[in-house]
């Protein structure tokens, strides 16, 4: 599948995340490190995400006059991270957009058939009416991703984007043929999945790494 060439998906070309994903991967980056280098990759994917929010001009009064200038408008955002590595996608999402409200999706993936389990989830009220970004660093398997989406389609959530700093095509595949009006921002594709569903060349766990719990 040409993911280049495919509308809802977009994989990250910017030279600061490249670069950024590049020491995520080392083996020797220490978990301090590791955690500020998502929530920099987070803010940098997020400018790029959603470089089509509407804006309308509005009147301000500068130090020497009066002038008409663009702000956001439209609907209101809500982040949506999938626990729990997600978390650690929200702080530097949260530095652009400070007014964003927080949801939280709950997953776990059975080590045997590598399918996710859901314990919890909590949406912003209304939902219906927010963009809402969802959030996990690793896109792997995608069945993660294919439920969280599930989930906030169920409660109402409409308008959605999936952001990740990693995908295996395979999960990429998938995403995309179960939520194709879904816009699937990923920083990096990787080569493939191994024999237990974790990315290669990839980064390790994710959650382990971002909470030292490794």
């Amino acid at each position: 599948m040409d993911f280049n060439n495919t509308e809802n998906i977009t994989i990250a070309t910017h030279p600061l995340i490249r670069h950024k994903i590049s020491l995520l991967r080392s083996k020797n980056t220490s978990t301090n490190t590791f955690r500020t280098l998502v929530s920099e990759i987070a803010m940098l994917m997020t400018f790029e995400a959603l470089s089509d929010l509407p804006t309308e001009l509005v009147e301000v009064e500068t130090p020497l006059e009066v002038c008409k200038t663009p702000m956001i408008t439209g609907r209101k955002l809500a982040i949506v991270p999938v626990l729990r590595a997600g978390l650690g996608m929200v702080d530097g999402m949260l530095k652009l957009l400070p007014s964003a409200r927080v949801g939280h999706i709950g997953l776990y993936r059975d080590e045997e058939t590598h399918e996710p389990h859901s314990y919890y989830c909590k949406l912003p009220n209304p939902i219906e009416e927010r963009l809402i970004v969802i959030t996990d660093p690793m896109l792997a398997t995608g069945g993660s991703a294919e439920a969280a989406i599930d989930f906030v389609k169920q409660k109402g959530g409409k308008n959605i984007k999936f952001l990740c700093i990693i995908a295996a095509p395979e999960g990429l595949e998938r995403l995309h043929k179960a939520h194709p009006d879904v816009q699937i921002y990923v920083g990096m594709l990787d080569r493939e999945l191994n024999e237990n569903a974790y990315i290669l060349p990839g980064l390790g766990d994710a959650g382990d790494r971002i909470f030292g719990t490794k």
